[in-house]
């Protein structure tokens, strides 16, 4: 089979203007990025917000693997899909992080024949969305310190500042640095840190506000230092939310590309689940809303991080509840799970132990993470539909052994999904049983219960999560996160929604208790307080909100040649 680079070049792309018109968006609409890309202007994204309601469904996963189990390419292969039996469909997803392009996981535009394009655009820069949230997030950080040098009016206490630094890329060693060094003109000196800029609170602000009266007030609202009174020191105080909202202004309109087969695809906000609320934005999930019949979004990572995520922060702020899920499994990773390679869930296992037959760890995986994880999703009354993403070496014993534990956990269907090799056919079985779940869901009157009950504080939230969602016998704070919860708490915001970061590749903090662990102790290092996002951000186990690369990063493979075509990029 081709490479995704090849495949993608093959395509030969319409006109966005053309791909624009299919769900009835106009020239006007749109604001140009090239031919094959643009930005949905304001004025159509708040005239249509509530002029249609198309059905709205999440596409999340088991826990990941180091192999990747095509969560972005089940979104899109059933984009496709909807649109081949008939169905008017687009598809939401996350923008692309330069960290894990040039790190391990490549890009993030689908794969094979489930791709959106131009993917080459799409994972370097595409319209400046990410540079936008790093300057507005910096901006904020370069006048704190500031203030601190001319004067500090607001009486802040340098050990109470809790505003870091953000930057795109992976660089491990920006998690801990010493600021202000030098002479005294350049501020005092303190410790600081970076994060990555998907885990900026600048960024799940975006992907949360409603319009620009909300993004602008959800920015002032940012919280970035303690004062010597007690209080809490908001970027308004310092008189930076109108600045960044000035940068965030073109950021914040969704942006529109296409499938490979030519169908609508946003792509907007929100990687990086493991470390931030992992979803994509509201602006994007309402226009396409208001111009299909059906819209399909993912969420990041494992049911466990991004669908939590979803259904918890994201649905809250949105106020649209799925009406449908569709949960994202393969053969190899309930092997891993089963333990087939080990108990290590971020060691990659060779080819040859990918493609052996092992229905025995197939089972014990199915009967232990999928299970959980269905468990977890159909407590919330929601249909999900469980997606095999088949690959050629999976074999029917390994295929039912999935099939069989998935209906007795509580499935409402399983169907075998091959957008990667066959694109939008591949995904016929999955498109039929996404529409008469979701018709059926609708019939019903759309019952949902939510994880959590409404009112629980930040406290309950984080035990009930790490106790019936993960597992945990017990969840242990360290003193820093006891401290710091308890500010929070003062300060008035204690009964926000919790983002919980941790690893990926468990259900536990820990990415070698695989399969569905239970008992453990889940200890939570740290607290943040996203004031301006709406929630708690809690940092559990080892987990860094700035990542690393790895010992080959994928950025060495990488060239450009003398027509300026870019070739070992992306698979």
């Amino acid at each position: 089979m081709k490479s995704d680079l090849e495949i993608a070049r093959d395509v030969d792309l319409k006109p966005i203007a053309e791909v624009a018109k299919s769900i009835g968006l106009s020239p006007s609409d749109l604001r140009l990025h090239g031919r094959h890309v643009a930005k949905v202007t304001w004025g159509r994204v708040k005239s249509n917000a509530a002029s249609k309601r198309g059905k709205l469904v999440l596409v999340t996963s088991v826990n990941p693997t180091p192999f990747g189990e095509g969560k972005t390419v089940t979104t899109i292969g059933l984009n496709q899909g909807l649109n081949l039996i008939g169905e008017s469909a687009s598809c939401v997803i996350r923008e692309p992080s330069m960290g894990p392009v040039f790190g391990i996981k490549g890009g993030a535009a689908g794969g094979g024949y489930s791709q959106v394009l131009p993917m080459e655009d799409i994972n370097l820069h595409f319209t400046g969305d990410l540079h936008a949230v790093s300057m507005a997030h910096n901006l904020l950080s370069a006048m704190l310190d500031n203030h601190l040098n001319k004067g500090n009016e607001l009486s802040i206490v340098t050990d109470l500042v809790t505003w870091p630094r953000v930057m795109d890329m992976n660089d491990r060693s920006l998690r801990e640095i010493t600021i202000g060094q030098g002479s005294k003109v350049n501020g005092p000196v303190r410790s600081d840190r970076f994060d990555i800029t998907a885990a900026s609170e600048v960024m799940a602000i975006l992907a949360l506000s409603k319009d620009y009266v909300d993004l602008r007030e959800r920015l002032g609202s940012i919280v970035v230092a303690g004062n010597s009174e007690g209080g809490p020191v908001t970027a308004e105080d310092l008189g930076a939310g109108g600045a960044m909202a000035l940068l965030l202004r073109d950021a914040f309109l969704p942006n529109l590309v296409q499938t490979i087969e030519g169908n609508p695809a946003f792509i907007h906000c929100g990687p990086f689940a493991n470390i931030a609320h992992g979803n994509s934005s509201i602006v994007a999930d309402s226009i396409a809303l208001s111009t299909c019949d059906y819209v399909v979004t993912e969420a990041g990572f494992g049911a466990d991080m991004g669908a939590e995520k979803a259904l918890q922060i994201k649905a809250g702020a949105s106020g649209v509840v799925p009406d449908c899920i569709v949960l994202n499994v393969t053969v190899r990773s309930m092997k891993l799970h089963g333990g087939a390679f080990g108990m290590k869930g971020s060691k990659r296992p060779s080819e040859e132990q990918l493609v052996s037959e092992n229905v025995e760890a197939v089972s014990r995986g199915s009967a232990t993470n999928l299970d959980r994880h269905i468990t977890n999703l159909a407590n919330t009354g929601l249909p999900v539909i469980v997606s095999i993403n088949r690959f050629h070496s999976d074999t029917d014993a390994e295929l039912k052994a999935i099939t069989d534990s998935a209906i007795a956990s509580g499935a409402t269907e399983v169907v075998l999904f091959e957008g990667h090799a066959k694109g939008g056919e591949g995904a016929v079985d999955l498109a039929r049983a996404v529409v008469s779940n979701s018709e059926i869901h609708i019939s019903r009157g759309r019952p949902y219960r939510p994880f959590l009950t409404e009112g629980d504080d930040a406290r309950a939230r984080i035990s009930k999560i790490g106790t019936e969602l993960y597992g945990a016998g017990s969840v242990s704070m360290s003193d820093g996160a006891i401290k710091a919860l308890k500010m929070i708490e003062e300060w008035g915001f204690g009964n926000l929604p919790v983002c919980m970061a941790k690893t990926q590749y468990s259900f536990s903090h820990r990415a070698d208790l695989l399969g569905s662990p239970h008992g453990f102790e889940l200890p939570v290092r740290e607290i943040r307080l996203n004031a301006g996002a709406g929630f708690i951000v809690v940092v559990c186990g080892s987990m860094m909100t700035m990542p690393g690369l790895p010992s080959k990063p994928g950025a060495a493979e990488m060239d450009i040649d003398e027509d300026g075509e870019l070739f070992g990029v992306f698979g």
